[in-house]
């Protein structure tokens, strides 16, 4: 198990493992997966369901009924619409985003890929990610399962998380690092 930086993490990461396991018992890794995809985009989407899963305010049964209503709504059942509703009884809402980066995880390495997250600027096109795949396995010397997000104020270029390693070409970071230079000189 990796080690946890911080008792948020080690809740994920346990949660995670669990759900791993249990979804390799029922061959549901790929479904699993996929559906705790759909829900991410819900978060990264949906300001009050991140409100939701963050706030303590929201009481254990209102979380439960809540998340319950979305994963319905976003037909997202079995172990994973289950596993929502058993981490918000248990008041871990806050944790899911970390769990699923480490379900993400796990998996990569259950198939003997590495995962990287992958930021980039605009969208990719799938010839793109494939060219990307292609790159990030001569880097790291195994098939590479990438998880890509767009945030534009990156400008251009991509930011590639995989492991410890950070690989950050985004013009954002270019820019300023010049700025920096600039203030130096001057």
């Amino acid at each position: 198990m990796a080690s946890s930086s911080s008792p948020i993490s080690a809740v994920a990461e346990r949660y995670a493992r669990s759900l791993f396991e249990l979804a390799s018992d029922s061959k549901a890794v790929a479904k699993v997966e996929s559906d705790l995809s759909s829900f991410e985009k819900m978060l990264a989407s949906s300001p009050d369901l991140d409100r939701l899963i963050k706030s303590p305010v929201f009481s254990a049964d209102d979380q439960f009924k809540a998340i319950g209503a979305v994963a319905d709504k976003a037909k997202i059942s079995g172990l994973t619409g289950n596993f929502l509703r058993v981490v918000a009884r248990n008041r871990r809402l806050f944790a899911v985003p970390g769990m699923i980066a480490a379900f993400r995880r796990i998996a990569a390495e259950a198939r003997g890929e590495v995962s990287a997250d992958v930021i980039s600027a605009h969208a990719l096109s799938a010839a793109q990610q494939t060219e990307l795949k292609s790159a990030l396995k001569g880097i790291a010397g195994k098939d590479v399962s990438i998880n890509v997000t767009v945030d534009p104020s990156l400008l251009g270029g991509l930011i590639v998380k995989m492991g410890s390693r950070q690989i950050d070409t985004s013009l954002q970071t270019k820019l300023n690092s010049l700025k920096l230079a600039l203030k130096e000189v001057g």
